[in-house]
Order: C-alpha cells, then sequence, then structure tokens
C-alpha cells in the first residue's frame, strides 16, 4: 500500500474519531489531555486536507478519488460501531503516527 493513502486514512480515522466524541464522557478528563486530545484530532484533519492537496498535485487524479473514498469508507465504518470509551487514546495515537507518516511523504517529495 502507498505511504501517501495509509497516511490519509489514518489522519482520516484520528479526526473522525475527535469530532465524534463531543460528549463530556467520551473526552479526556484531565484538562491538559483533553487539550492535547483536541490539538491532535484538529491536527489530522488539517494534515488530512494538505495530503489531499499534495496528492491532487502530484499523483494522478485516481489517486486523491481513491484517498477520498478510502476516508468515507473508514470514517463510516467507525461511526457505525458508536462511540467508545478507549477512543481519545486510539485517536492520539492515529494522529501521531499519521503526522509522523505525513512528515515523511512531504520529506520524500
Amino acid at each position: 500500500m502507498n505511504l501517501w493513502f495509509a497516511a490519509l486514512l489514518v489522519l482520516s480515522a484520528a479526526a473522525v474519531i475527535e469530532n465524534r466524541c463531543s460528549t463530556p464522557g467520551l473526552r479526556p478528563e484531565a484538562p491538559a489531555a483533553d487539550r492535547a486530545f483536541r490539538i491532535l484530532g484538529r491536527s489530522a484533519f488539517a494534515f488530512w486536507l494538505v495530503l489531499l492537496g499534495w496528492g491532487v498535485l502530484f499523483l494522478p487524479w485516481w489517486h486523491p478519488v481513491a484517498g477520498i473514498v478510502g476516508s468515507l469508507a473508514l470514517n463510516s465504518l467507525i461511526v457505525r460501531n458508536g462511540a467508545r470509551p478507549e477512543w481519545p487514546g486510539i485517536s492520539m495515537g492515529l494522529s501521531l503516527i499519521g503526522l509522523m507518516m505525513t512528515a515523511f511523504v512531504l520529506a520524500r517529495s
């Protein structure tokens, strides 16, 4: 699998989890952890957009289309399963992994 595509999916999953955890019971209790959760989730979405734009500029047209379709499919699987208490930790981990993958993809170009 292309690293660009994998990073796109990971960042999309992290962003949708942060967006779906809007109730206080599903967010980290510590204020610093809650702030980190919010910052990482929103950064994941921002860098998802950056990667998508990079794909539009440097990859064939069907790569960004496949990335959007794959992201939507993964997001629907996540949302369909419902909110879980372990989501904030998973989202923060996916955000960090996705941001590292994004840095690697952008550094190679």
